[in-house]
């Protein structure tokens, strides 16, 4: 066990090509030195073997656009590393500069004060099916936007479709439609080409995502998850992989309010005020379990879920059952009492959250 008087801690933040280093040595009240160095694995690498030698080194810097590369470049070393919530730093209200070199020496001072709280670093494997999913909603993203640019070009020359767009009957009609000029009829078969092109590459996409789900390390918690109504296989793989072990949320609150998911509130005295939801935490997650709120606006299994629930257990089965028959009351009460449908649905969101994190966690009673 380490003598915590030899501990070095050590701030940094971290940018895409500079890193700014402070050091607080055991008997500093501020840190001794700050350094900027090259973000450069070879030099951060040199530097921090230079530094080991004057204690055990403690490090931290803020979550951000660099990732866990630096986390797991100094776990590599044996070098102990937190990544830090950003929005949870204590800051002074009258501090009004703010500079790279201040902001590492500010994080090596709450980290020796134990005043930081750290977000969950997932492990390499949950990171890349992260990246590859998040790579899926990008793909989506895109699709939807050269479909809407196709509309939007087709409006502009006066071609309307009476019906509902990209079905079977509206893309034989977008294939059939001809124009007195022939690049306006090539700038649609190039739109077109575009839309297909990421089809094709999504169905691909989606199949590798199947897959993956069925690996050793997600493929039990993947498939009870599915039991519940509303949450496949890009839900419940986002799921486990986004949150990675669920006994960190001690309480399904603290997993809903994890998500952002619970009312913000403001009380002051006698008087109290929730508002919407605070929508902290992770909103990917978020924006998918409000997705999958949307199935319980009525509550009857049907064949595919029966199907997902094939060989899972009794227990789990009957625990997505009282989730479906709880969820869908809740749904239409709320609508039933004046609520918009997309309160309820958000307010069904929350609740599913809770459903996940027992399942997750075998508290299926």
């Amino acid at each position: 066990m380490s003598n915590g008087n030899s501990v070095v801690h050590v701030g940094m933040d971290v940018h895409k090509d500079t890193v700014a280093i402070a050091v607080l040595k055991p008997t500093d009240t501020r840190p001794s030195s700050c350094v900027v160095r090259r973000n450069d694995r070879n030099e951060i690498r040199q530097y921090f073997a230079g530094l080991k030698k004057q204690g055990e080194l403690h490090c931290c810097y803020e979550a951000g656009p660099s990732g866990f590369a630096m986390h797991h470049l100094l776990a590599e070393m044996g070098i102990e590393c937190m990544v830090v919530a950003p929005g949870l730093i204590p800051r002074r209200p009258s501090d009004r500069i703010k500079t790279d070199r201040r902001d590492a020496e500010l994080l090596a001072i709450n980290l020796r004060s134990a005043q930081l709280t750290a977000v969950h670093v997932p492990t390499a494997s949950d990171e890349a099916v992260r990246d590859y999913l998040r790579m899926r909603d990008d793909l989506k993203s895109d699709l939807k936007r050269k479909k809407q640019q196709l509309l939007g070009f087709l409006l502009r020359h006066g071609r309307k479709y009476d019906g509902n767009s990209w079905t079977q009957a509206h893309r034989r009609w977008l294939r059939a439609l001809e124009f007195c000029e022939g690049l306006l009829k090539e700038t649609v078969e190039e739109y077109l080409l575009s839309i297909v092109e990421i089809e094709e590459k999504l169905v691909r996409v989606e199949e590798r995502i199947a897959r993956e789900a069925e690996q050793p390390e997600y493929i039990e918690l993947v498939s009870k998850l599915r039991c519940l109504k509303g949450v496949d296989t890009l839900t419940a793989l986002s799921t486990v992989v986004e949150i990675g072990d669920f006994r960190r949320f001690p309480t399904a609150e603290g997993f809903m309010k994890f998500l952002g998911l619970v009312p913000s509130e403001a009380t002051s005295g006698s008087k109290r005020r929730q508002g919407g939801i605070t929508k902290a935490g992770n909103s990917r997650l978020r924006k998918l379990l409000v997705e999958s709120s949307w199935h319980y606006r009525s509550y009857t299994p049907s064949k595919r879920l029966r199907q997902r629930r094939s060989g899972q257990p009794v227990e789990v089965i009957a625990y997505a059952d009282k989730a479906g028959r709880r969820l869908s009351r809740k749904y239409n009460r709320m609508i039933f009492s004046g609520k918009q449908k997309q309160v309820a649905v958000t307010a069904v969101a929350r609740e599913l959250a809770g459903f996940i994190w027992g399942v997750a966690t075998a508290h299926v009673n």
